[in-house]
C-alpha cells in the first residue's frame, strides 16, 4: 500500500535544496558542454526547477510521468512533455545534454535508460546524473539503525511505500561501471548537500502518515547531524560524463 504523499510539503520541503544544487550543475554543465552545445533534455523534470535555470543557455526540454505535476509546470510555460523517457520523445530529437536529477534511482530497466541516452545524445554529448550516494552519512546510519532494529530510516532511505521507490543506490565507482558498459566516460563527480535546515521539516513530513514519534525523531536526528554533513560523505552525488 502506497504513502499518501502531501505535495505541498514535498514542494516546500525540497526546492530550497534542489533550486541551489541545480545551480551547481548548471556550472557543471557549462563547464564541460561544447561551446556550441544547444539542446538540453531534463527527465523527470517535475517542477521544471532545473529547466527554469537551464533554459538562459540551453534550448529545454523537460519529460515528466507525473500528469498533475507537469500540467502545473507547463502552465507556467516551461516546455515539458507528458510521459516517460525515452517513449515521449520523437524519432529525431537528438540532445546536446541529457540530465537525470534524482531520477535514475527510480528506474527498475537502468540499462535500457542509459541505452537510449547514448542513443539520444549527439557525439561528445554529455549525461549529467545527479542521485543519492550509498557512501552518504545518511545512508550508512540509516543501515547501521537497520541493523540494530530500528528499520524506519533505511526503509525511508528506499522510500518503502511510496509510489515510486528507490530501486537502486548507487556510488561514482559502481554508477560509472554500469555507464561506462554504454559508451560513456567520466568526466567528473561532485558532492553537494543532501539537507538544509529551511524546508527540512517539510521534507520529513511529506510522508503525512508517519507517526509523530519517528517524525521527531528523524527531524531531530537530522538537524544534529547537519554540522557533519560537511565532514562526512555528503548522500548526493553528481557525475558527469562524455558519450564516446
Amino acid at each position: 500500500m502506497h504513502q499518501a504523499i502531501h505535495e505541498g510539503d514535498r514542494e516546500i520541503g525540497l526546492k530550497a535544496l534542489r533550486v541551489e544544487n541545480f545551480g551547481e550543475i548548471m556550472k557543471l554543465i557549462k563547464s564541460y558542454a561544447h561551446a556550441d552545445a544547444q539542446f538540453l533534455l531534463d527527465v523527470g523534470a517535475a517542477h521544471g526547477w532545473f529547466l527554469e535555470q537551464a533554459r538562459d543557455r540551453f534550448t529545454v526540454l523537460g519529460v515528466e510521468p507525473d500528469i498533475a505535476v507537469g500540467s502545473q509546470t507547463a502552465a507556467k510555460g516551461i516546455p515539458i512533455r507528458e510521459g516517460y523517457f525515452p517513449q515521449a520523445l520523437r524519432p529525431n530529437e537528438i540532445f546536446d545534454i541529457i540530465v537525470f536529477n534524482d531520477v535514475i534511482e527510480h528506474i527498475p530497466n537502468l540499462q535500457g535508460a542509459i541505452s537510449a541516452c547514448n542513443e539520444r545524445l549527439r557525439e561528445n554529448g554529455i549525461l549529467v546524473l545527479n542521485l543519492p550516494n550509498s557512501r552518504g552519512l545518511f545512508y550508512k546510519l540509516s543501515k547501521l539503525f537497520a541493523r540494530l532494529g530500528w528499520n524506519g530510516p533505511f526503509e525511508r532511505m528506499w522510500q518503502k511505500g511510496f509510489p515510486s521507490p528507490h530501486v537502486h543506490f548507487f556510488n561514482s565507482q559502481n554508477l560509472s561501471s554500469l555507464v561506462g558498459m554504454h559508451g560513456f566516460s567520466l568526466l567528473t563527480d561532485i558532492e553537494l548537500p543532501s539537507i538544509r535546515a529551511k524546508g527540512l521539516m517539510q521534507r520529513i513530513r511529506y510522508a503525512n502518515n508517519a507517526s509523530s514519534l519517528n517524525f521527531c525523531l528523524q527531524y531531530l536526528g537530522s538537524m544534529f547531524a547537519l554540522p557533519w554533513t560537511r565532514v562526512f560523505p555528503s548522500d548526493v552525488i553528481v557525475c558527469v560524463y562524455l558519450r564516446r
